[in-house]
């Protein structure tokens, strides 16, 4: 008899062990259930299209460039922390940027993070986002996910603010932050600046903070950089992802020295590879080069513009972005005949009511624009 079986009292049995919990009921304990019930980000598979769904810049760097740029990175101290390169990088984005005086930068990885990091610094009991709508998922998702409550206002059936809506919810919510998307994502358009200045002073005098997101710059006529610094409760939000480097993953958040400082407290240390820090450097002693890409875009953006007004039922909107919102008479109809056609656009109808039958198409280059116009209308 082994010591275990000496031990148990006669006609006791051994106690088993406590059952395994399946992966699903331990799913089900440990992780929130807001989060449980969301979606994830999704990305379209794009291989073997004409890829117009993101708006990315669709031109690479000329082959000098990007030999120059590998044997640049190739000399990275990849071994070593960021450090030095991110203040570099912080100067030249400033001068780039022409950041005003009294104002301060600070970097992110890509425009996400400092979404995110917005929400962090700002979470402090009963703190409200608002946004219009439809405008960037990113605004209410990074709301939601640190506890923060989010409240969208509609946008008018034409796409513009709704001024008395946004007013009377800033006046009720007392939202900590205000994004104004400018130009807005997925409509591409700007906003009456008259409209915007009255946002601007409510939300000053509620004692909140107002962000302009300012992805779409290189492509905008208007911005509120300058602006910014009559301000103190203004920030703009930027990003080098369509001013060409959207896999190098780089945003800053620009405003009052004392705000940024306060904000830079919840930044991880590091947020910046060194190699990302390089690339942005670099493009930037170039920039003379994606300046010429973005004005060959925004031509780009005229022609598809009057090619869509010849389009029996199609209503392209007004767009200071690389991307143009439009309607059309069936658009999973529409966006079914493009793919089979080769050419990938984005199909927003599903994402707001004031979206219905809406494609958003990104603009390419002049090949991939006459592509986009002879797949759309074949499709229609």
């Amino acid at each position: 008899m082994n010591a275990l079986a000496a031990s148990t009292p006669a006609g006791s049995t051994q106690a088993s062990a406590p059952a395994t919990p399946s992966l699903a009921a331990r799913l089900r304990h440990t992780v929130r259930q807001d989060v449980q019930s969301m979606h994830a980000y999704a990305i379209q598979p794009s291989a073997g299209l004409v890829k117009l769904d993101a708006m990315e810049n669709p031109f690479r760097l000329p082959p000098g460039l990007q030999r120059a740029l590998g044997e640049r990175l190739g000399a990275v101290a990849i071994n070593r922390y960021p450090g030095a390169r991110q203040a570099d990088l912080i100067a030249a984005l400033a001068a780039h940027a022409q950041l005003p005086a009294g104002c301060r930068l600070m970097l992110g990885n890509g425009s996400d993070e400092l979404i995110d990091l917005l929400s962090v610094a700002c979470d402090r009991p009963g703190a409200t986002i608002l946004a219009p709508v439809p405008g960037f998922v990113m605004y209410e998702m990074s709301a939601k996910l640190r506890g923060l409550s989010f409240v969208g206002v509609p946008l008018t059936p034409q796409f513009e603010l709704d001024a008395p809506a946004m007013l009377d919810a800033i006046a009720t919510h007392r939202p900590a932050l205000t994004y104004i998307a400018y130009p807005n994502n997925p409509t591409a358009n700007l906003w009456d600046d008259a409209v915007i200045e009255r946002i601007v002073a409510a939300v000053g005098a509620q004692q909140g903070f107002v962000v302009f997101d300012e992805a779409y710059q290189p492509f905008s006529s208007r911005t509120w950089m300058q602006r910014m610094a009559a301000h103190e409760h203004v920030l703009v939000l930027r990003t080098l992802s369509k001013f060409g480097l959207a896999g190098v993953r780089l945003g800053y958040l620009c405003g009052a020295v004392a705000v940024i400082d306060e904000i830079d407290k919840v930044r991880p240390p590091y947020n910046v590879s060194v190699l990302n820090a390089e690339a942005a450097l670099f493009a930037l002693e170039h920039a003379d080069e994606y300046t010429r890409q973005a004005a060959v875009l925004r031509a780009e953006r005229e022609r598809l513009q009057a090619a869509l007004r010849t389009m029996p039922g199609v209503t392209a909107f007004p767009s200071e972005a690389n991307m143009v919102l439009v309607r059309v008479p069936d658009s999973r109809r529409a966006f079914d005949g493009m793919k089979a056609r080769g050419v990938l656009v984005k199909h927003i109808a599903g994402l707001h009511p004031l979206l219905a039958n809406c494609l958003r198409l990104t603009v390419g280059t002049p090949d991939e624009t006459t592509l986009l116009i002879d797949a759309l209308r074949a499709s229609l």
